[in-house]
């Protein structure tokens, strides 16, 4: 089977990138966006091809055994990202400028800060994903302002259509934001709007699924 790396949706890119590859290791990175009059399938077979990234699971075994890293290469659209895990490679040679840590720098995308911290209970570290803070500061001026104006069916459709994938971090963050809403509508004598408006249920997704 070809190496695929073109997501379908941004949801699938970020659970892509969360799930697969930063839970795995893969934590330096590099972010670029193909220009309007280049082919993105060109620069695809590129990268791949320049950084050795179409390989077997047994190979990329066998290069961690070795103390070599393993690279990674994912797209949505016109904007890619290239991860890399600890180890010898000629990424880190040539893209030495760029790299980042995705454990001390957030990846940011279409609305999503994309990170990597240690667990609460161990030394293990694990992908984490919330909503960007410009973004969330955004949502709670939009909520603060609608929070009486909006009938409790309105603020319930809003509160669920909100774009961004019900990860950990953005439970948390929509129920600050329902709180936020509700300490308004309780000072102004509304009825208040039930936690079941949130989506706090994350379905997996196909990341290259036609579609």
């Amino acid at each position: 089977m070809a190496y695929r790396c073109m997501a379908t949706s941004a949801a699938g890119f970020v659970q892509q990138l969360a799930v697969a590859y930063v839970t795995h290791g893969y934590w330096f990175y590099v972010t670029g966006y193909i220009p309007e009059h280049k082919d993105p399938a060109l620069t695809d077979r590129k990268l791949i091809e320049r950084y050795g990234i179409d390989v077997s699971k047994w190979t990329r075994a066998r290069r961690k055994r070795a103390g070599l890293a393993n690279v990674q290469y994912l797209r949505y659209g016109r904007f890619f990202v290239l991860l890399a895990t600890h180890g010898e490679h000629p990424f880190f040679a040539e893209e030495e400028v760029q790299i980042r840590d995705i454990r001390r720098t957030p990846l940011n995308f279409m609305g999503y800060s994309i990170a990597c911290r240690r667990g609460r209970t161990g030394r293990k570290h694990h992908a984490s994903v919330r909503i960007h803070r410009e973004r969330f500061r955004e949502l709670k001026t939009q909520f603060a302002r609608v929070a009486v104006q909006r009938s409790v069916e309105e603020l319930r459709g809003e509160l669920r259509t909100i774009p961004c994938e019900p990860y950990a971090p953005v439970r948390d963050q929509l129920r600050i934001l329902l709180r936020a809403v509700n300490r308004r509508r309780k000072v102004a004598g509304l009825e208040l709007v039930h936690w079941t408006a949130l989506r706090l249920r994350r379905v997996p997704l196909k990341p290259f699924a036609p579609g």
